[in-house]
């Protein structure tokens, strides 16, 4: 008996049955070793069993975890997953009768944040950010990693897949254990836990991404920028890879939240409404990021055509000057026998004596006009 009064589920020892197949006796008597187990990676990273909002003991298979939580009725299963492969899924989706189009869903993990229902069981899907830590904006730096996370709500069990390293739910499932209140509600309170722990990421990231805008546009308007605009571009293709995990979410909580639906209890649908204004916020920050971003570029690009002009009048100023220089060698250059100042003793640097001038009066008053 559990302490509550209530009955404790034990699991059963099914390692016995399967080491009772392994004892097999060779021809002369003497036992054969057992065969070496499945190399192949399980997907299933912990399968609870909640009764009246408190975890049963013991470590569940989960055909024998949903057997069992059928029997209670405050009772149900969260089976956390981890980049499941195929054949296993599909073992698992015959047990939990998941739908086959959501479980191809759930295998390639190619699909933006929606809510179906089939049947009995919802679909949710999620994206996951997490912000990566950077010493330097780069053209190549990653400034936000996504992953994917989808949540099949059943009447009995909850099964969460995960795709990527994003988001991990371990520790929402600690926190939550520690709310039996929150449990009661039965697997649409993980459901809201899990959500809520993604959208709180969400802000994370906006704030982590405002600090390198704010890098960014210091760097763009200061006075010797050299800042090169492939920063900006990369910066853009971060935030609009962050856009795309965040901005779908907004139709799926609508959904949740709604009055007529019934599929989730009234009291979670207040806890959902709070996810939904906080995604809300972040979606406002995303927004006025990509303007903010939008507007560096354009002012980096106005400044790269500034500093061309300025080249260019740099350029124009310079020519002029040796204009006057190629002229005057030019016209002396033409050797016809009867021209001015030809037999003069000192023509030659009277000549030079006058392009220097000329020369010094074109760079004074280029200086003074901003050429030079």
């Amino acid at each position: 008996m559990a302490p509550n009064g209530g009955r404790v589920l034990r699991p059963r020892d099914w390692a016995a049955p399967v080491r009772a197949m392994t004892r097999r006796l060779t021809p002369d008597g003497s036992q054969r070793t057992p065969a070496p187990a499945d190399p192949r990676r399980s997907a299933v990273v912990d399968c609870a069993l909640y009764v009246d909002g408190r975890r049963q003991p013991g470590d569940w298979h989960y055909a024998e975890a949903l057997a069992a939580a059928r029997r209670e009725e405050h009772g149900f299963v969260w089976l956390g997953l981890h980049e499941p492969e195929l054949d296993e899924m599909t073992a698992i989706a015959a047990t939990y009768g998941l739908h086959e189009l959501a479980v191809e869903d759930a295998v390639k993990a190619q699909q933006r944040p929606k809510l179906e229902q089939f049947g009995e069981v919802s679909f949710l899907v999620l994206r996951t950010a997490r912000y990566c830590e950077h010493a330097e904006l780069t053209e190549n730096s990653e400034v936000v990693e996504t992953g994917q996370v989808m949540l099949f709500i059943g009447p009995h069990f909850m099964v969460s897949v995960r795709h990527g390293d994003a988001c991990r739910l371990s520790p929402v499932r600690a926190d939550l254990e520690g709310k039996q209140e929150l449990l009661l509600h039965g697997p649409w309170a993980v459901a809201y836990a899990v959500t809520d722990r993604v959208v709180d990421l969400y802000l994370e990231v906006a704030d982590q991404i405002e600090d390198d805008l704010d890098t960014l546009e210091a760097e763009v308007f200061d006075r010797h920028a050299t800042g090169r605009i492939q920063r900006i571009y990369q910066m853009k293709r971060e935030l609009v890879e962050f856009k795309r995990a965040v901005t779908p979410l907004q139709r799926p909580l609508m959904t949740l939240t709604a009055q007529m639906n019934r599929e989730v209890p009234k009291e979670i649908r207040r806890y959902f409404r709070d996810v939904q204004d906080h995604l809300s916020r972040t979606v406002e920050q995303v927004n006025s990021y990509d303007d903010l971003l939008n507007s560096i570029l354009q002012a980096r690009l106005a400044q790269v055509t500034v500093d061309q002009n300025n080249d260019m009048r740099k350029i124009a100023a310079w020519a002029a000057i040796a204009a006057v220089w190629t002229a005057i060698a030019g016209i002396y250059g033409m050797n016809f026998e009867v021209m001015p100042e030809l037999k003069m003793t000192y023509g030659y640097p009277v000549v030079l004596a006058l392009m220097l001038a000329i020369s010094i009066a074109l760079y004074r008053w280029f200086r003074r006009n901003g050429w030079l």
